[in-house]
């Protein structure tokens, strides 16, 4: 139930965005939305400009951008005299990071295919991944010198 068509409870913010109510609280104590008002019952009560506010941030957060990016952003969003020209530089920064973190998965990627290309899979004990992962080579057995199991 819905105080009222410019005032709503935290539980109805939080279905309206799809932000845990935890979240927008966290965001409040951040900075980044304006505290909620407070009904006389105690409860935080929103009006429609921070549900704006709050779906801004989901959706830079949805985006990859960081706490004190969204802090950017939102601070551009909310100056009327803002250059595009700022919007975009925080955006392409943005980018670049993302992109830098696309090269190092495909590096990572590539690590583990070969790990897992290399591990026998069966039911026995000797892992080349493991052994990775403890900093020791692995030995190069054929799999006719593998011992069976009883």
């Amino acid at each position: 139930m819905k105080a009222s068509p410019t005032a709503m409870t935290i539980g109805e913010v939080a279905a309206e965005t799809g932000v845990p109510a935890k979240t927008i609280r966290y965001y409040e104590d951040a900075g980044l939305i304006a505290p909620a008002t407070r009904a006389d019952n105690g409860y935080r009560v929103y009006d429609e400009r921070s549900l704006e506010v709050l779906r801004f941030v989901k959706r830079a957060r949805d985006l990859g951008f960081g706490m004190a990016e969204v802090g950017e952003l939102l601070a551009l969003f909310r100056d009327p005299r803002r250059a595009s020209a700022d919007v975009r530089r925080v955006a392409s920064r943005h980018l670049r990071e993302v992109e830098q973190k696309l090269v190092e998965l495909e590096r990572l990627r590539g690590s583990l295919a070969a790990l897992v290309a290399r591990c026998h899979g069966d039911g026995e004990p000797d892992c080349p991944i493991l052994d990775e992962l403890v900093g020791r080579p692995a030995p190069r057995r054929s799999p006719a010198a593998r011992p069976r199991r009883k």
